[in-house]
């Protein structure tokens, strides 16, 4: 008899758990199938963090940017990952999004082992690959500051080659371009294949008076989900904030997702942990003085076609402490 009290008392529990499982709120995440937010997410994931914060997390896997924020518009998804620039866009035009910081970290421009450059007016003349397209923020970055630096007019005076990250990549590799501008963790795998930083799109931004502390990369959700699940919004950023707490301290969490970064070598695995690293931002909320300089600054570089009617920053963009 005591038994089958036993087993009727686990089952009690278990049953207990499932439902308390399946009462928390889901939130759906539409995210690059290999973008380096999944390593937060796993991190969420396999240590409960998102249970903890009092939801469930489900993570989908996607072919691109532009498919994940189709889902996220459509209503198929809870939260995607996109700049914080996109965000002020879409609030200037009446979407009521709000951005969560995730990442400070930015790319650079890096040239080969035999490059002769030794800042980016010797770029004059060359070939650049450019991740991205014409209006991506680094690019038009690094051309105010070529601009500011050495009076340098760096589109008219290089010849530029726009495409994915992996086929910059490949093309600076095998010096199909002279030089190449790329997201940081592909800058990260380039330097430990040999290359050579020219210099980093943070080192720029600091010339041109922005502060490179401000976060680019956030987590987006729609302002209709933080009015009525404002607990559910700020453990996403609870989950986030402690995944990243173990990502920066702990050598062991980096050893269990180094099969989920694709590091072809030692070298590579290290890169693109320290660059992790240092793309995390400081907890607290987001200077909106320092973020509006950086938009006023794309305004004047990228116009309507980056920004649309956004001229200054939006209030509301960023999810707050207490928000």
């Amino acid at each position: 008899m005591t038994f089958i009290k036993a087993i009727g008392a686990a089952v009690a529990a278990a049953l207990l758990t499932t439902a308390a499982f399946a009462e928390s709120p889901t939130l759906r995440a539409a995210v690059l199938k290999f973008g380096t937010v999944n390593w937060e997410l796993n991190t969420i994931k396999h240590h409960g963090l998102d249970a903890a914060n009092g939801f469930a997390l489900e993570v989908q896997g996607m072919a691109g940017g532009s498919a994940a924020k189709v889902a996220f518009q459509g209503g198929e998804a809870d939260v995607i990952v996109s700049d914080w620039l996109w965000v002020a866009r879409q609030r200037a035009a009446g979407k009521d999004y709000v951005f969560i910081p995730y990442s400070k970290a930015v790319g650079g421009v890096v040239v080969g082992q035999e490059s002769t450059a030794q800042s980016i007016a010797d770029l004059k003349d060359g070939k650049i690959g450019i991740a991205g397209g014409p209006l991506d923020k680094s690019w038009l970055i690094l051309q105010a500051y070529a601009q500011q630096e050495y009076g340098m007019d760096l589109k008219a005076s290089t010849e530029q080659v726009f495409g994915a990250p992996p086929l910059i990549f490949k093309s600076a590799l095998t010096g199909e371009v002279g030089a190449a501008i790329n997201f940081w963790h592909f800058m990260a795998k380039m330097e430990a294949s040999g290359m050579r930083k020219l210099v980093d799109v943070e080192t720029a931004a600091t010339a041109l008076g922005l502060d490179p502390d401000t976060p680019l990369l956030g987590y987006v959700v729609k302002g209709e989900l933080l009015r009525d699940k404002p607990e559910l919004v700020n453990g996403l950023a609870a989950a986030s904030r402690g995944a990243k707490e173990m990502l920066a301290s702990d050598d062991a969490e980096w050893d269990r997702l180094r099969e989920k970064m694709n590091a072809k070598s030692d070298a590579e695995f290290e890169a693109l942990k320290a660059g992790f690293r240092a793309g995390i931002p400081a907890p607290g909320p987001v200077d909106e003085a320092a973020a509006t300089r950086m938009l006023e600054l794309m305004v004047q570089l990228g116009g309507e076609e980056l920004l649309g009617t956004a001229t200054t920053l939006p209030a509301g963009t960023f999810l707050q402490s207490g928000s």
